[in-house]
């Protein structure tokens, strides 16, 4: 059986999940980011449980089939922006091939459930990754440009200056860098 869970954002959230799952009693067999497989058909009277324990955690159970699905999209998302070696093909044909819906769908349903677009939602993942890069202070913005494949820094540099305020240089030279949680972006 699947499920599906909400603010699951990295591999720590995994393991906090699966965790409470066999706590449970509950035999994990796939577990990736807003997605569970579980050995067992149904959760039965340990439903109630589970809801509680997930939601102490930060967690949300997702039974809604279009917030389910608009978690898997945020998961998969997040994961494309995380990796070290993003695949340089666009977002939309990303999307497409790992869920096996067309593009329009995907944005589609985005919109109705988060009230806001998917590219509103990509750029603003983008842009914390740029936060979380600059404030380790190991890459130049070079680097996080080519790295994160922004066309080039002045491209990076707007586009940060839209959603933060300030220029990736103004904000790398503050003691106090607001980086937002991705399950909250």
């Amino acid at each position: 059986m699947k499920i599906y869970i909400k603010n699951m954002v990295c591999d720590r959230c995994k393991m906090a999940v699966e965790s409470q799952l066999k706590q449970l009693g509950f035999t994990p067999v796939v577990v990736k980011l807003g997605e569970i497989e579980i050995k067992e058909s149904e959760l039965g009277s340990k439903k109630e449980q589970l809801i509680n324990n997930l939601y102490q955690l930060g967690f949300e159970l997702l039974e809604n089939d279009k917030k389910a699905f608009v978690q898997q999209i945020k998961a998969l998302i997040i994961e494309h922006i995380q990796q070290d070696h993003i695949l340089r093909y666009n977002l939309s044909d990303y999307l497409a091939k790992q869920s096996g819906k067309s593009y329009a769908y995907i944005s589609s349903v985005f919109k109705e459930v988060e009230g806001y677009t998917l590219e509103k939602y990509y750029i603003r993942q983008r842009i914390e990754r740029v936060k979380e890069l600059l404030s380790y202070a190991e890459l130049n913005l070079n680097e996080i440009a080519y790295k994160l494949h922004y066309s080039s820094v002045a491209h990076l540099s707007t586009q940060f200056k839209q959603i933060t305020g300030m220029s990736p240089t103004a904000y790398k030279k503050q003691n106090n860098h607001n980086r937002i949680p991705l399950d909250r972006v």
